[in-house]
């Protein structure tokens, strides 16, 4: 008995949708890419209206991705637009938990919008690796040394400055940090 080598005409057709469906992956992730690596060039250079340009050009069903969400976060913030940074911050905890950037940045909102004891919180619920960094130490002093908590704040600084010595000079002109200037 002989067996059919060939693929039939709708196995051939089932393949050829695979092919295209992959194919339509593959550009979709190149016009993703092209469209993220145009946004941040434009960012750096401080073109901010093309890179929201180009940022509203990726499709809507890629709009929620990390790195998206970054750079129209990292906008938001230059304008100060601390409330509409919250939100997509929020909204950055919710789709790469995680990371520790959404809550990081989330606490920087609040704290800006003068709710520190609820940025020190959000700051806590951050994943454990955030704790790797000396940023969120830093910022918890921060937040320490706002809510009169100067021991707190002057031990999150150390970790701080022990796991980044460039932070200790940050610290020296934070306003946040100015009721502990005299233990730095």
């Amino acid at each position: 008995m002989l067996r059919r080598l060939t693929p039939t005409k709708n196995a051939r057709s089932q393949q050829a949708k695979i092919r295209a469906g992959a194919t339509f992956a593959f550009t979709s992730r190149m016009k993703l890419d092209w469209l993220l690596r145009s946004a941040c060039g434009y960012a750096e250079l401080g073109m901010d209206r093309e890179s929201i340009a180009e940022l509203n050009a990726i499709p809507k069903t890629q709009q929620d991705l990390p790195e998206v969400l970054l750079l129209r976060l990292h906008h938001l913030m230059q304008r100060k637009s601390w409330t509409r940074a919250l939100t997509l911050s929020r909204r950055l905890c919710r789709v790469a938990p995680e990371s520790g950037a959404g809550y990081l940045h989330a606490g920087f909102c609040l704290n800006q919008l003068g709710k520190t004891a609820e940025a020190r919180q959000t700051l806590l619920k951050g994943p454990l690796a955030l704790r790797s960094e000396p940023i969120f130490y830093y910022n918890m002093g921060c937040y320490e040394a706002l809510l009169g908590n100067t021991q707190r704040a002057r031990k999150n600084l150390q970790i701080s400055f022990q796991m980044d010595a460039s932070f200790r000079d940050v610290a020296k002109s934070d306003p946040d940090l100015k009721a502990v200037h005299s233990l730095l």
